[in-house]
Parts: structure tokens; sequence; C-alpha cells
């Protein structure tokens, strides 16, 4: 956006997207006309800043990595605020409480249902891309990472300093650091060192009061709540300390696919008995999928074994032979490379630049919809069958179910050390997903059902008593409140399922830090109403 003085912004302003009544027109425009002169009290530019829906920089900011269908959340942003200083932050907090509207924080865009970007009531965007800066302390072994830098930035600088050192977090580069550590942050070697909240030692936190704090001046509650109970509901993340890891400097990667016709249903079956027992130090994913075989001519299951392991081939193949015979693993199977490499690997990019981990914009993706669960006893062999019924149905781009493994050193950790409490007991966890390029409410219809279908088909086989899910793939069918303001009784419904136990202690954090429920959204933990 080209520099504009305060009369430019309220000339955009006033072509803002007509979002209902009179009373809604003048309230946005109060919204505005608030934060300019915040901006112009405190000798803020703010030209590249504020974006409104007139700007040319507006629908390429407000592109996302999970495309949701426009009568799923009707109500674009009224404006797009990027911040580079903390006090232009502290400006959008007093306007929004002063005007009474909400925000909705991105650090990435990867929100599986939208809630950092979307809404069904006016609301700003408060998206943090330029808060990311990093800093490596390789004697030390941390670092502090601002929330809107990516994963593939911080695995990127991390490498730059060090071939032995690391950070334990998911496989997507684009994920943005602040909303992935603050729901949990699984990964490829979370069986050797656990999820990326279990790393943090540290971090700044912009109350409602637009005060920063750390860990020296938080609480020790809200340190806790912010390290898997999802950050958005106790205030604004501005950056984390984390420790770092060490890693040797030749790891193991492996990507094996079997299909129905070579036993893939039973090593699908078998690999529940072992992935959660073997070495720590490899982790087995599994993907499962179905395609159109070109020397079948038919449609066939796949099984795709994507797995790690710290060490070289030749420690692996042992392992392999002696718990996973079955999948008949070989030398020439394997791949030896340094950690950072096994990062493009696992992104699927491995041919590419390191510099590719930068790219915090990849291609539109199709839309999209994910669930999770929770799996602590093997899935019978018909109930694999029952599966491969499912995705032979669905074939418009990809339906997929992705089994990650626990055990390791995941069960030693308590339920209650962070709000992610899934730890001891759980083999594996299942992601399912479906994309679909199709537009309307017929395709999202269409698919929606099948996922929904699946969903129900898999209850039998999966955690009771909550039916436990991932926070992370944030599923809005466990439960919700259009308004964003959700009660108590209604978020026990969904919050139950993320958090378990831990669940009423982030409500009695959330009353103490924030009982007017600023921070909010369609999932967010409740305060208790005094």
């Amino acid at each position: 956006m080209e520099s504009l003085d305060i009369t430019c912004l309220l000339l955009f302003f006033s072509n803002l997207l007509i979002l209902g009544a009179s009373s809604s027109q003048d309230h946005n425009q109060h919204f505005l006309q608030c934060l300019t002169d915040q901006f112009q009290h405190s000798n803020l530019d703010p030209s590249n800043v504020i974006h409104t829906p007139k700007d040319a920089s507006y629908d390429s900011l407000l592109h996302t990595q999970n495309r949701r269908p426009a009568s799923t959340f009707p109500l674009r942003p009224l404006l797009i605020i990027t911040p580079y200083h903390k006090r232009e932050i502290k400006a959008v907090i007093y306007c929004s409480k002063k005007l009474r509207a909400q925000i909705r924080v991105r650090s990435g865009g990867h929100d599986y249902e939208g809630l950092s970007y979307s809404s069904k009531v006016p609301f700003v965007i408060l998206d943090l891309r330029n808060f990311r800066s990093i800093s490596i302390n390789t004697k030390d072994k941390t670092a502090w990472v601002e929330a809107g830098a990516t994963l593939g930035q911080l695995y990127y600088t991390i490498a730059r300093h060090s071939k032995t050192l690391a950070f334990t977090a998911g496989v997507c580069p684009t994920v943005g650091v602040g909303g992935h550590i603050s729901g949990g942050g699984y990964g490829m070697m979370s069986r050797k060192h656990s999820i990326a909240v279990d790393h943090v030692i540290d971090a700044k936190v912009m109350n409602v009061d637009g005060q920063i704090l750390d860990r020296r001046c938080m609480s020790e509650d809200l340190f806790w709540a912010i390290r898997g109970g999802g950050g958005a509901s106790f205030g604004i993340v501005l950056a984390w300390k984390v420790e770092l890891i060490t890693v040797p400097e030749t790891v193991t990667v492996f990507n094996v696919s079997r299909t129905s016709e070579h036993n893939a249903t039973h090593l699908v079956h078998r690999w529940q008995y072992v992935a959660e027992k073997i070495d720590e130090n490899l982790l087995l994913r599994l993907f499962l999928r179905s395609f159109v075989s070109p020397i079948l001519g038919k449609r066939t299951i796949q099984a795709s074994f994507t797995s790690l392991y710290l060490g070289r081939v030749h420690h692996l193949l042992p392992i392999m032979q002696e718990k996973f015979p079955e999948l008949g693993l070989v030398e020439n199977d394997c791949t030896e490379m340094s950690w950072i490499d096994s990062v493009l690997f696992f992104a699927g990019v491995r041919n590419e630049s390191l510099d590719i981990l930068l790219n915090r914009n990849p291609p539109r993706r199709p839309y999209f919809k994910g669930k999770s669960d929770y799996v602590k006893q093997p899935i019978p062999i018909n109930g694999l069958k029952g599966i491969w019924k499912f995705l032979h149905e669905e074939a418009e781009i990809r339906a997929e179910l992705e089994l990650s493994p626990y055990g390791g050193v995941l069960s030693n950790y308590s339920e209650s050390e962070t709000p992610f409490p899934h730890r001891a007991g759980n083999i594996f966890m299942i992601h399912y997903g479906i994309a679909w390029n199709r537009p309307g409410n017929i395709a999202l219809e269409k698919h929606m059902n099948w996922i929904r279908r699946l969903y129900s088909y898999m209850a039998p086989y999966v955690s009771k008593n909550p039916r436990a899910a991932y926070s992370n793939y944030r599923d809005l069918d466990l439960g919700m409140n259009n308004e964003g303001n959700t009660s108590y009784e209604q978020a026990s419904v969904w919050a139950l399922k993320y958090f378990r136990n831990n669940f009423n202690r982030l409500v009695h954090v959330k009353t103490q830090i924030d009982p007017s429920n600023f921070f909010r959204n369609e999932q967010s933990i409740p305060p208790l109403l005094s």
C-alpha cells in the first residue's frame, strides 16, 4: 500500500465493503478512525500496516493455506493489520476493546477451520508476519523465535548456525510458529524428543491491557496454559524461547509403499503393534490412500511408511529386521542425509535449495477438511477393511489418513505437565483429510458428508470418554458458538476432547487473565461468569 495521509486513509475506509446495517458501518468507521488516531498519537506510520479491502495488498494478505467455502464464514475482515512494532499491536487491542470489535490473530495461515482469518461476526485480522526475527544461541542451545516466523524459517536459521542442533516440531515449512507451538507441535522427532511445547522455556505475551509479560512477570499458570492450551485464548503470543535439541550429523529416511496386492492390509495391522514400541530414535509414520494402479487398471489401497531414524542406516536395518521384518526394508530403500535435508524430504521438496524453507506463500491450496482421533487398541483387520471402502469412495483429489505413532519419550510426561494431554496410553494419532477443488455448496456437502461418515464409522476403534482430538487439527464439528462467545457448558463439549482433564485449569487461568473474554473465537477457552 502506498504512503497515505489521514485524509486518504479515511477515504479508503469510506469505501469498505457493505456488511449490513448503517449502525454496523458506523462501528467500522469508528474502528479505523480510532486506530489511525492511535497511530498518529504514537508517531507511527500506518501506510504499510493498515490494509483495507480497496488496497491491492488486501487479497494477497488474505491468501491462506486452508481455503474455506464462503458459506462457512461469509464475512471478510474489515481490515488486515500487519504490525512491525509492539505499539501497533497495543493500538489494535485498545481500539478493539473500546469499540467491542473482535481480533483474529494469525501467524501462518494454516488454521484448519480458518478461525484466525474468517468469522461470522465483523472482525479485523492481526497478522504477525512481520514479527519473524529469530535469535540462536548455540552455546546455550536456545533460540528466541517471534510468533510470525514459520517452521521453515526456524529450521533454516538453526541449520545456518549448526549441523547438530535442531528443533522438534511439524513437517510443513509454511506453518506459523505462533499457533503451532501453542497447540502442541508434534513432529518427526517426537518419539525421541517429544513435542514443541515441551521445549518452551520462556515466552512474551501481550495481555488484554497491552502489557508485555515474560515468564518472570506472568503467573506460572499462564505460562502453563499457553504451552498447549492455545495462546489465542489468553493474549497475543509475540515470541517463544525454546530449547534446541542435539541430533546426529547423519540421519536416515525412507518412504516405502505397499498396495493391497502386496500385503498392505496385514502390514498396517502389524504396524500397530510395532510403531509405539520400536526404538525411540525411529518414527514410523503411515499414510493410507486409495489410487488407481496403472498396472492393475483399478483402485487399490496404498500404505506408505514414511520414516525418520536419528542415526545411520547400518544401525537402522537390524532394528527393522528384528521388530518389523514383514515390511522387508533393505538398504536401497534408505537414504542418509543431514537433519536439515530431512526437513526438505518430509516437506516433499527434497531436491530444492534450502532457501525454499523461507518461502511462506506456496501456491494456493484446495478446499480442505481435517479431523483427528487417538487410538489406544489396535484396529482389527475387519476394521481396516471398512476404512478401505471409505477411501475407495473419494477420488477427486486426495482423501488420506495419516497415522502418527506415539510411545517413546512422549509416554514419560504426565497428562497435566502441559495442557496437551495426549501422552501415555496412546498407540497413535489419526489425521483424516479430504481436499477438493470444486467450489460451491454441493461439493462442500459431498466431501463433508464423506469425512463425517468415516469419523462416525471409526468410533468403536478409537479413544472414548472423551473421544480425544488434537487441538492443532481444529475441528468445528466437535462444537462451537457462532458468535465467538462460548460458554463453559458449550466449550466443555469440544474442549474435553482437546484437553481432557486440563480443561478446568485452562478455564481457571482464562478467568484470571481475561475475565471479560476479550480474546475469543468459536473455539476459545471461556472464563467462568462472575
